[in-house]
C-alpha cells in the first residue's frame, strides 16, 4: 500500500470511528452511569481507572477505563497480584467488556479509534522490535485483530504479529468485520484472561 493510498485509507477510517461512535457513546449513555454507578456502589472511589498509554506514533495519552480493582498498592505488571485485586464484581464487567464502555472518550478526542492494536504502556515502545513497533504507526484500537483472535489467550509475540499484519492490510472493511467478530466474541465471553491470569504478564521484549 502506497503512503498516499494510507493516508486516504487512515482519513476514511476516522470518519467512520466518528460516524459510529458519536451515536454509540449517546447510546450507551445511560448503560455508562448506570456501570458508573454499580462501580461506586460497589467498589468506591475512584469510578475510572486512568492511566499513560502509548499512541499513535509512541505518544503517550491518557487511556480511561472503568475500575475493577481495589485500589491498594500493588507491584506493576504481576498477574497474580493483579488476579488478587480483581474483584468479583470487577471480573463481571470484564467479562462482559463494560470496563472498556469509557474508552469512546478517547476515540472521540482522536487518541484511540474503533480498531486498531491495543495500547500498551510506554515503557513498552523502547523494548519493540522494528516489527512490533509498526503497531504504532496507528491510533490504538477498542478492539483489533489480535483480540478477535485470542484476545488474551495469545503470547505477545503472536498479538504483535497480528497488530502488524492489521497496520499493513488496513481499510475500513477489514475494520468493519472486525467489529462484527467483536461483537460475537463479547457475547462468547472469549480470552479474557491468560492462563488463569486476570492480565498478561509484562512484555520485557
Amino acid at each position: 500500500m502506497s503512503d498516499d493510498k494510507k493516508v486516504v485509507v487512515d482519513r476514511c477510517r476516522r470518519v467512520v470511528d466518528l460516524v459510529l461512535a458519536v451515536p454509540g457513546a449517546i447510546l450507551a449513555l445511560p448503560l455508562l452511569v448506570a456501570t458508573a454507578v454499580a462501580v461506586r456502589l460497589r467498589m468506591g472511589s475512584p469510578v475510572l481507572f486512568r492511566q499513560e498509554r502509548a499512541g499513535q506514533d509512541g505518544r503517550p495519552f491518557m487511556l480511561v477505563k472503568f475500575r475493577t480493582m481495589t485500589t491498594r498498592a500493588g507491584t506493576s505488571f504481576d498477574p497474580q497480584d493483579d488476579a488478587a485485586r480483581l474483584t468479583p464484581f470487577g471480573a463481571r464487567l470484564r467479562s462482559t467488556s463494560l470496563d472498556e464502555l469509557p474508552q469512546l472518550w478517547n476515540v472521540l478526542t482522536g487518541d484511540m479509534a474503533l480498531v486498531g492494536p491495543r495500547p500498551l504502556p510506554v515503557a513498552y515502545v523502547l523494548r519493540y522490535t522494528p516489527r512490533q513497533r509498526r503497531r504504532l504507526l496507528v491510533r490504538p484500537g477498542i478492539t483489533g485483530l489480535a483480540q478477535v483472535s485470542g484476545r488474551n489467550d495469545l503470547p505477545w509475540e503472536d498479538k504483535f504479529d497480528l497488530d502488524a499484519d492489521y497496520v499493513a492490510h488496513r481499510s475500513v472493511r477489514a475494520d468493519l468485520a472486525i467489529l462484527g467478530r467483536t461483537a460475537a466474541a463479547v457475547v462468547r465471553r472469549d480470552g479474557i484472561g491468560f492462563d488463569g491470569q486476570a492480565t498478561m504478564s509484562e512484555f520485557r521484549g
